[in-house]
């Protein structure tokens, strides 16, 4: 274990938060001997810890402090106080998340080159691309153990996957499998392989799926060059007179202040938070937050064209039996302006289990339509719409009036869809709903979004500094020393689940930073 390092110890690199982002990058700088201090608002919860039981789990692991939520998207009807559903311990979502694990598309690097202007969006190319990415996607993919990459065999199909490819099938679509997965299919890496018990949002008992809790983080604390601070909630970034950034002002486990100093600091605390503490890390230098010069921090903020559509059939399905997210149709996931959007999308198979299926099939819904919809849940099948939303300036996350429990200004989320969106939804609801048709399903259920799992967007990579936060490596505009690290620096938010491009640009940023201190430039 780390001997702890001290806070007054201004030659570490603080990394804040410990997910996708922030947990491979802890780990990749310790392994290349740099001293890190991981600061992580959540508890430590291990396999043996996590629990097979919805609600139970949720309360566990939720990330649930005060936030504000406002615009025209049913999550703010439905889930006002509950934009996200992202998790607060070591290992950040990577606990709660499916294991879809998918490289962006070349084209999706370049959205505005390739989709031209859309009205009402603020479409922006990335500052990097497909071939540059290709090595770094390599090393991602070989350290979550995707399967269907290297020699890794695919996941069995669960009857859930079953019926779902029998319809896509029948409807002509070629691209169909059990997906590219963080989830073993074989004893991989010191971990064992799935054992089908469904509950993957829970946190994988088994070890099975790849998750920063149990892999990244306990590798770098073994190097004795990271320590992770568990229930230290930061409350501010500092910085000296020349605008270098000094230190992370954090609440402690019992809720003291404290001030860690940094020569580096690294913001990983999904797109919500990061932005926040921007925002919240004020001073007579920087009095629209840190790293805002351009007034970017907070706006463009995605979280992928999402939606589910249910069935059900004559006959059992149990639907709940396997892996959660094991199945993929990824036809619809081409730019193809002819069915009146830009982008695509992915369909991938989704249970929930009963609990949350009475929250979220119709919410807010009651009477016979729905209780017999529940009567029937045996026979039910599901699946979860993946798609590129537009990056709209106005979907934004502002400081709220609310205050959390230490006195901050908690995030408030404002979002409404664009045209484009909702004409993507609509057409994934249709394709989804005939994929069930074609397996003889007695009903279908277009379901409407959940609360965000994909957070996106809100401190954009940039070319140039005006239109957006941070550089190709994440390193911010304004500040040499302070970086972007999660999925907030995302671009455009292309069809694809996000973690696996999060992890890929958390290895070649370690790589940077690394190559970076070395050469005395940083």
């Amino acid at each position: 274990m780390a001997a702890p390092f001290d806070l007054n110890d201004d030659s570490v690199v603080v990394v804040i938060g410990t997910g996708a982002g922030g947990g491979v990058l802890s780990n990749e700088l310790a392994q290349k001997g740099v001293s890190v201090v991981a600061l992580e608002a959540g508890g430590r919860y291990l396999p043996e810890d996590y629990i097979n039981d919805e609600w139970e789990s949720f309360g566990q692991l939720a990330w649930l402090d005060a936030r504000t939520t406002s615009g025209d998207w049913r999550v703010a009807k439905d889930f006002s106080g509950l934009p996200a559903w992202i998790v607060k311990a070591v290992g950040g979502t990577t606990t709660h998340w499916a294991g879809a694990s998918i490289r962006f598309q070349d084209h999706e690097w370049k959205a505005l080159t390739n989709y031209g202007a859309v009205d009402g969006a603020s479409l922006l190319d990335w500052p990097i691309d497909g071939a540059e990415m290709a090595p770094w996607y390599d090393k991602a993919e070989t350290k979550l153990g995707v399967t269907r990459t290297g020699d890794r065999a695919g996941l069995p199909g669960n009857n859930n996957y079953k019926v779902f490819e029998k319809g896509a099938k029948a409807l002509g679509y070629k691209e169909v499998h059990t997906g590219r997965m963080a989830i073993n299919s074989a004893d991989y890496d010191g971990r064992l392989a799935c054992q089908q018990t469904g509950f993957c949002f829970q946190g994988c008992k088994w070890g099975a799926k790849w998750s920063a809790a149990y892999t990244d983080i306990p590798a770098g604390e073994a190097t004795g060059n990271l320590e992770v601070r568990e229930r230290a909630h930061v409350a501010r970034i500092l910085h000296d007179d020349s605008g270098k950034v000094t230190g992370v002002e954090y609440f402690d486990k019992d809720g003291n202040l404290q001030m860690q100093k940094a020569r580096i600091v690294c913001v990983a605390g999904n797109s919500f938070e990061s932005p926040r503490l921007l925002l919240n890390s004020v001073s007579d230098m920087f009095p629209n937050g840190l790293a805002n010069s351009s007034d970017q921090v907070g706006r463009n903020y995605m979280r992928h064209t999402t939606g589910s559509v249910y069935a059900v059939f004559d006959k059992p399905v149990r639907m709940w039996r396997g892996t959660t997210m094991a199945g993929i149709v990824q036809d619809e996931a081409r730019h193809d302006p002819s069915r009146g959007f830009v982008g695509g999308y992915e369909l991938e198979t989704l249970s929930l289990g009963l609990p949350f299926m009475a929250a979220f099939l119709n919410p807010g819904g009651w009477g016979r339509s729905f209780t017999t919809a529940l009567d029937s849940y045996e026979n039910m099948a599901g699946m979860w719409i993946v798609g590129e939303d537009m990056p709209q300036a106005t979907n934004r996350v502002t400081l709220s009036d609310v205050k959390d429990q230490y006195g901050l200004p908690v995030a408030n989320v404002h979002f409404s869809d664009h045209p484009n969106d909702v004409a993507m939804r609509n057409h994934a609801y249709k394709q989804g709903q005939a994929i069930y048709e074609a397996v003889g399903a007695t009903r279908t259920f277009p379901t409407p979004p959940y609360p965000s799992t994909h957070n996106l967007g809100t401190n954009r990579m940039s070319e140039k500094p005006e239109d957006g936060v941070c550089n190709k490596w994440g390193q911010t505009h304004d500040i040499a020393n302070l970086f972007i690290s999660d999925g907030s620096q995302f671009t455009t938010g292309a069809a694809e689940n996000p973690t696996l491009t999060i992890v890929a640009l958390a290895i070649r940023q370690a790589d940077h930073i690394a190559s970076e201190m070395a050469a005395g430039n940083i």
